[in-house]
Order: structure tokens, then C-alpha cells, then sequence
């Protein structure tokens, strides 16, 4: 008998509770944040629409169904099943946050504070829950399939990301590494950099495209549903042994960039989560390219 479908809300913990958790108290955290010119009152009233937009939501699911809820920092310890509709109660980075530990299912983002985020990810309100959940499940549910990117090693550790993938210096220290592209007979260019960013057309809004201004890049960036992906090396810098020839470009599908370590030590993170990355170590080789999976995002 198969399962019936279990929504999963994805939320985040508030700067609020944050603050309740550090200074123990509310009258300690309006303290902290007056002596900085801050109001508590204001972090309290964001802490209270996104509380209202998760309860809303879970009031939405229906009846017949099951529920559960994670925090986003035990993401990468929750089980997702093939049955599951994961709803994002949140801002767009908590849908990319997301995105990585998922096979296919169909995500609903939430936006629990209209006006203060974008909404590219995050695209309905929370009194819409009640008829998208059921949606959601069906057959016929329109979905945007949206690009990953991946990061393989050659000891066959995995990391995916919705938006970038970032290779470098755990620090600010320089990086050193060989970078060569799949399909050419160039061999790997030797660099030393700040790092390689390898990000798709939904990180195309973020951190790739500051990125693409800096350099006036006259690449054009992909689309969120484009199978390519974009690149950029961040800072190369000249010398006797290392160049500068190979500082950004596009990868179609199939095709992936190389990057071979030459430092001791060097991280791969997706998404900005730098506590769950992949340790690169000397002579070890990362692979980055399009991922099979994909995104699919609810419209």
C-alpha cells in the first residue's frame, strides 16, 4: 500500500530566537541591539510574521496526510522520501539551502516576509499553501525543472548546489591548482587564485553575477532552466609559473571543469554553507559540471 503524502516545512531559526538564545532574555537582546542603534521591536515583528506564515501553512495540510518540520541546520540529517512535498517557509537562499539534499521532489517556496525578499525562489504567499499542497502532489503539477551543479572528486565524494559551487582557500590565503577543461587537448593551466566559483542560471542573481559585473564580463550568463553553467576565477594572478589565460567561460552539459589541488589543502562548499564542504587535499582532483538532478520548483 503506498504511502500517503508527507509534507515536509523547511524553516530557518529567526534572528530573534537567535538573539533570545545568546542573551538568555528579551529585555537583554532590546539592550544588545539599542547600543547598536537597533530596534528589538522590529526583529521581534519579522520573528512573528514568519512564525504566523509557518503555522498557516501547516494548518494548510490535509488532514489525510502527514507532516514534519526541520530546521535548516539539520538538513543534511533528515531523510527525504520519494512521497514527500517539501514546502520552504522562508527566504529564497533557504530553497537553495534545501535543493542539495533532494531527489526530485517537488518544492513550494513560501515567502514569510513579502518585501523583503526577492521572491525568485520563494514565490507564493502563505494562504496559498491550502491549494498547492494537493497540487503539488498530483500528477499534473507544473513544475520549473531548475539546474544544479555538482562537484565529484576522484575518491567519489558528491556536493550539489542550487546556485555556486565555490573551490578554494579555506581562509584568504592564495590557492594553487591545476585548471583544465573536459573535450580540448589544452593541457591544465597552473594558477594561483582567490578560487573558482562554477555557479548556474539561478546563481546567475547572486554571487556569480557580482562576479560577472566586476570583470565586465561579456559572457552571457544562463537562465535558470539552461543546462550550461557559468565559471570565473577569482583574482588569478601572473607569475613565472602560474597564468592567466583560462579565467571564466561556460559549460554545456556533458562537459566539466578540472581542477587538480596543489596547496595542501583547499574546500568545496555549495551555496555559501561552508560547514558542509568537501576537503580537497594535494594532488587530488574535483570534477564540476552539470548535474543530472534537478530542482523541481513549483510554479
Amino acid at each position: 500500500m503506498s504511502l500517503a503524502p508527507r509534507a515536509v516545512l523547511v524553516h530557518r531559526t529567526t534572528e530573534y530566537e537567535e538573539l533570545l538564545a545568546r542573551h538568555g532574555t528579551h529585555g537583554q537582546a532590546a539592550f544588545f541591539l539599542a547600543a547598536r542603534g537597533r530596534s528589538v521591536d522590529a526583529v521581534r515583528e519579522r520573528h512573528e510574521r514568519t512564525r504566523r506564515a509557518l503555522a498557516e501553512v501547516a494548518g494548510a495540510v490535509p488532514l489525510t496526510w502527514r507532516q514534519t518540520r526541520v530546521e535548516r541546520a539539520d538538513l543534511d540529517r533528515f531523510l527525504f522520501g520519494p512521497e514527500d512535498v517539501v514546502v520552504v517557509v522562508g527566504q529564497d537562499g533557504l530553497v537553495a539551502n534545501a535543493a542539495k539534499y533532494l531527489t526530485g521532489q517537488p518544492v513550494i517556496g513560501i515567502d514569510a516576509d513579502p518585501g523583503r525578499n526577492p521572491g525568485v525562489l520563494v514565490r507564493h504567499r502563505p494562504e496559498r499553501a491550502r491549494r498547492l499542497l494537493p497540487y503539488a502532489a498530483g500528477a499534473g503539477a507544473a513544475v520549473d525543472e531548475l539546474t544544479m551543479v555538482e562537484a565529484v572528486t576522484d575518491d567519489a565524494q558528491r556536493l550539489l548546489a542550487l546556485n555556486e559551487i565555490y573551490v578554494g582557500p579555506p581562509g584568504h590565503q592564495t590557492a594553487r591548482y591545476a585548471l583544465g577543461l573536459d573535450g580540448t587537448d589544452v593541457p591544465p593551466e597552473p594558477q594561483a587564485s582567490s578560487g573558482v566559483l562554477v555557479g548556474t542560471g539561478t546563481g546567475a542573481t547572486g554571487w556569480l553575477r557580482s562576479l560577472w559585473e566586476q570583470r565586465s564580463s561579456a559572457l552571457a550568463l544562463p537562465a535558470p532552466g539552461d543546462a550550461r553553467l557559468a565559471w570565473f576565477v577569482r583574482e588569478a594572478w601572473p607569475s613565472p609559473t602560474t597564468g592567466t589565460s583560462r579565467v571564466e567561460g561556460l559549460l554545456e552539459a556533458g562537459r566539466g571543469l578540472r581542477l587538480t589541488v596543489e596547496s595542501d589543502r583547499l574546500v568545496a562548499f555549495g551555496d555559501g554553507v561552508e560547514s558542509d564542504a568537501l576537503e580537497l587535499t594535494w594532488g587530488q582532483t574535483v570534477r564540476l559540471a552539470v548535474a543530472a538532478s534537478r530542482l523541481r520548483l513549483v510554479r
